[in-house]
């Protein structure tokens, strides 16, 4: 093998784990973002929301389609909280999921 494909075979393997990383970090955070709606919105069922959550994230890319879906179910409650809320929770559940699977590295 030369130098150039193992170079190659490196980067595609970065790659794959990066996306692993992303997955499973985008899916805590996921879970830890329906828990506290869940939390807020008086949710028993909480397992249940989780699905519903993660389900909600298949229906495009990117973060617009969790933040509906939490945004929507505060609405029907009645529970006034701003999309720009949602999303400084995503955020702060997303770094908290990363250090949490960093931690569990060592």
């Amino acid at each position: 093998m030369t130098t150039f494909q193992d170079r190659e075979k490196g980067f595609e393997k970065k790659f794959a784990h990066d996306q692993d990383l992303k997955f499973r970090a985008e899916s805590r955070r996921n879970k830890a973002l329906a828990e506290w709606a869940a939390a807020q919105l008086g949710i028993t069922e909480v397992e249940e929301y989780v699905k519903a959550v993660r389900k909600a994230d298949l229906a495009e890319a990117g973060d617009d389609d969790v933040v509906r879906k939490v945004k929507a179910d505060f609405d029907q409650k009645g529970i006034a909280i701003s999309e720009d809320d949602i999303r400084a929770k995503l955020s702060e559940f997303l770094a908290q999921a990363v250090t949490e699977i960093e931690a569990s590295k060592s």
